[in-house]
């Protein structure tokens, strides 16, 4: 594939729009002085053009911001800076997530759907938005971190709590001494200071500008094992998505996945005993599969009881089979043995299952972000999330998974807030979701619960034995800077706190003796300050 190169002119170009000379900085100062005393942000930029034609950015209002904080000129002032922040969204989830991919290496899978450019990890391509930022910097973990949370920074979002999220290929197929190298790089670029290894890095962390809040790997589940879950722990894992792709073992092999169904359930049941969160990647329209087999492959998701039950993934990805040139599907197609979904059936297709995700299930992603070009016949689209949310706007339905609920920017009263304990039984465990809910039904906070039954996986651990497990503690509304409060605001209420009381109550009354979590290095103290201590790979706390 030939990259596109910028020609020295546009590359010219595109930096001087990006350079924030004194007099854009004058504009730029003007107009947040206007915002500051109560202006429309976008109303006052337009109204005041740049004089070489164009309009300070929103980057530019922040920028000036931040020194006439840092100068001591103003006060900080939160309201102002939500108000000035590019893509508030993007953070309006508690966290600020930061992705980046490993090098090309060889996957043990054959999948026939995957694109495979050499220049890339197996599945990924080098226009893709997140892979496009990983090629330029050569995908150097340190560089990747570093330029991201610049970005971030640049807008407007806080960056002290930060969700690594490492994709590429198959992690558990990459070497362990790559692995360690690559995530105490990462972590010395949240540090802001180099260290010699990673239990280092790690200690750095905890009390670092840019703490991390959460560890995200992908792999394949037959790739999980005991001891890989306990490697990932060393390494501060403490979320893992998986490829089940289909719940059809002939599906899988005619997609060549490598891997069975029961493979699957072994792995999620390991991940669910090692306190992990799941998130499962689900794919229609597979070789062999049609719309109705595709609805009742996704209602296997979520089963509790009977053959094959028990996946009940926390957050899920919809990837909708694309179909690329120069792979072995391709060649299905030509032969006419393969035909992809029209946008309108994978509407109505999704449209169709989404109301019956569960309230404890996030889904994270409806379709990947591959460039159209790509794509050869079939759905092009990617706002899918967006046309399956307006289709069951018109059908008078509603999804009620957790992203759909977020509180996100909205208000929060704690008096006014109502707890709803949804328990369900997955993987020889029974769940329970604990949830801060609004009055009209938006999630402000929970927590998962895991607690064990007698055939649950024996990881042998003593930080695990007797322990109810603690798999996530999640507050929502736009992510704060430590020691930041906004009025209203659902981070700084004590959510935390009341949910870690509430799990301790249920944990006693089911007859465990102490609760164990799987903590990200980022958030060690928070939990030391709520009476937790340090076990080897979780850290516990007595059952009062």
């Amino acid at each position: 594939m030939a990259e596109k190169q910028m020609s020295p002119l546009d590359h010219e170009a595109w930096m001087n729009k990006r350079e924030f000379t004194p007099e854009k900085m004058k504009i730029a100062r003007e107009v947040l002085e206007k915002v500051r005393d109560g202006a429309d942000v976008m109303v006052t930029i337009r109204a005041t053009p740049l004089p070489e034609g164009g309009h300070v950015s929103k980057s530019a209002l922040v920028k000036v911001y931040r020194e006439m904080v840092e100068s001591g000129e103003w006060d900080a002032d939160p309201a102002l800076l939500a108000r000035i922040r590019m893509k508030p969204g993007r953070t309006l989830s508690g966290v600020t997530t930061v992705t980046v991919l490993t090098k090309p290496f060889p996957c043990p899978g054959h999948c026939i759907f995957c694109p495979d450019d050499t220049r890339m990890p197996k599945s990924y391509l080098p226009d893709e938005p997140g892979a496009a930022r990983a090629f330029q910097n050569e995908f150097d973990p340190y560089r990747q971190v570093r330029s991201r949370i610049e970005a971030y920074e640049a807008v407007g979002h806080p960056t002290d709590k930060i969700e690594l999220l490492i994709l590429g290929g198959s992690w558990s197929a990459y070497p362990r001494a790559y692995q360690e190298q690559f995530i105490r790089r990462c972590f010395d670029a949240m540090n802001e200071a180099d260290t010699a290894t990673l239990e280092e890095a790690q200690r750095v962390n905890e009390s670092a500008p840019h703490r991390n809040v959460g560890l995200v790997i992908e792999t394949r589940p037959d790739q999980i094992s005991r001891d890989e879950l306990m490697w990932l722990r060393r390494l501060g894992v403490t979320k893992v998505q998986m490829g089940a792709q289909s719940l059809d073992d002939d599906i899988l092999k005619l997609n060549k996945r490598g891997h069975s169904t029961a493979e699957l359930r072994r792995a999620v049941a390991l991940l669910r005993a090692g306190g992990f969160k799941i998130v499962l990647h689900w794919m229609p329209n597979l070789l062999g599969a049609t719309l109705a087999t595709d609805r009742a492959d996704f209602a296997r998701l979520w089963a509790e009881r009977g053959e094959g039950a028990g996946y009940c993934p926390d957050e899920i990805k919809i990837y909708p089979t694309q179909l690329l040139e120069k792979t072995e599907l391709h060649q299905h197609w030509e032969r006419g043995e393969y035909r992809p979904y029209t946008t309108e059936e994978l509407v109505n297709l999704i449209a169709d299952v989404k109301p019956s995700i569960p309230v404890y299930c996030r889904v994270n992603r409806i379709i990947r972000d591959i460039p159209s070009t790509h794509v050869v016949e079939g759905n092009r689209r990617t706002s899918l999330r967006q046309d399956a949310l307006e289709e069951l706007k018109r059908r008078g339905q509603r999804c009620q998974c957790v992203r759909c609920r977020e509180v996100r920017g909205q208000k929060v009263n704690p008096e006014h807030l109502e707890k709803r304990d949804t328990v369900y039984q997955a993987a020889q465990a029974e769940e329970h979701f604990l949830q801060m809910v609004t009055p009209d039904d938006r999630l402000a906070g929970f927590l998962r619960l895991s607690l064990p039954d007698e055939g649950a996986p024996d990881l042998a651990l003593d930080d695990l034995r007797g322990a109810a497990l603690i798999r996530e503690v999640h507050v929502y509304g736009q992510s704060l800077e430590v020691g930041a409060e906004v009025e209203g605001a659902a981070q700084h209420i004590g959510l935390g706190t009341a949910l870690l009381a509430w799990a301790g109550e249920i944990a006693r009354a089911k007859g465990y003796a102490r609760l164990a979590v799987i903590a990200a290095i980022g958030t060690r103290k928070y939990y030391e300050s709520r009476g937790f201590t340090r076990g080897d790979l979780y850290m516990v706390k007595p059952v009062e």
